[in-house]
């Protein structure tokens, strides 16, 4: 019989959703079910110690980032920063994965209208997508 102390709980998923002017990030709960909107933070050059703080706050080990494509199914100009900030975080220690996301931001804002947190709704989205996939009960 394990010890209670022994038994180890998952810890939380960070998402994000990038953007050149503001990044939204979402959590996930302990079991990875959920995910919900946290902060608005604006994209400056302390971005990625803002996040890991973030993520070290609310005990995330890992990360999922919106992956970020045009019409075409490209990388667009704004999945070059988000990759860039993937490889920052993956040097601070985290485990960074991509989720594929399109116009999170339009569905969120669809959702709830537009406001201070869609940026954080659209990270919500994007790791919901992952969580979904990732962790699907059956």
């Amino acid at each position: 019989m394990k010890h209670i102390h022994s038994i180890k709980k998952p810890s939380r998923i960070l998402g994000i959703d990038y953007g050149t002017k503001r990044v939204g990030l979402a959590i996930s709960d302990e079991n990875r079910q959920f995910a919900l909107p946290l902060v608005v933070i604006l994209n400056t050059k302390e971005l990625c110690a803002e996040i890991a703080k973030n993520a070290v706050e609310h005990e995330a080990k890992e990360i999922v980032i919106g992956e970020s494509r045009n019409y075409k199914g490209e990388p667009n100009a704004i999945f070059l920063d988000a990759d860039s900030l993937k490889l920052q975080l993956e040097k601070l220690g985290f485990k960074v994965y991509l989720e594929l996301e399109f116009m999170t931001s339009q569905q969120a804002e669809r959702l709830q209208g537009k406001n201070s947190m869609t940026d954080a709704s659209a990270a919500a989205l994007i790791l919901q997508s992952y969580l979904d996939r990732t962790y699907k009960q059956d």
